[in-house]
């Protein structure tokens, strides 16, 4: 993917989408197997186990409840970008730039209408391997028609070398 050598968001960026509250529920249902199932468990066998699973479960679920929450879709004058990663080597944007962007789409579908939560792409003209593929965006097809639309813009004002 294109990258840009900043490891956060400019000051001149719009996000225009994070993950939904749909993208939390796995982490949730992990969150209830280990604290209300394994860690009673746990407990049964022996406290400084217990403590041992209530740490290391606590560490878990709170990693992926911020990496989730790091994830941001936003754009800017030179190209639609994707955010993520709360550990130092694990922070990074990439993205795809104006002038390589083919379109934005969704994909549409029963679950993504009732949550609101859509699958958006980001693709390249000029290679698959370069795109943007985020699931579960709130309010994905908006991001989309805003992507687009400032493209168009673009587009109509000058042309993108």
């Amino acid at each position: 993917m294109e990258q840009d050598t900043a490891s956060k968001i400019s000051a001149h960026a719009h996000v225009v989408g994070t993950k939904s509250w749909i993208a939390y529920f796995g982490t949730l249902v992990l969150a209830a197997l280990l604290f209300f199932g394994l860690l009673p468990l746990a407990f049964m066998w022996n406290e400084i186990a217990a403590g041992a699973v209530l740490v290391v479960s606590a560490l878990i679920v709170g990693y992926r409840l911020l990496s989730l929450r790091s994830v941001q879709l936003y754009y800017d004058d030179v190209g639609v970008w994707t955010y993520a990663g709360i550990l130092p080597w694990k922070k990074g944007v990439s993205g795809v730039k104006w002038r390589d962007m083919d379109e934005a789409t969704f994909e549409p579908g029963f679950w993504s209408w009732v949550t609101g939560s859509y699958t958006v792409r980001i693709g390249h003209r000029y290679t698959k391997a370069s795109e943007i593929v985020l699931t579960n965006i709130g309010g994905g097809k908006a991001a989309v028609a805003t992507l687009n639309a400032y493209q168009q813009e673009l587009l109509r004002g000058h042309v993108i070398s």
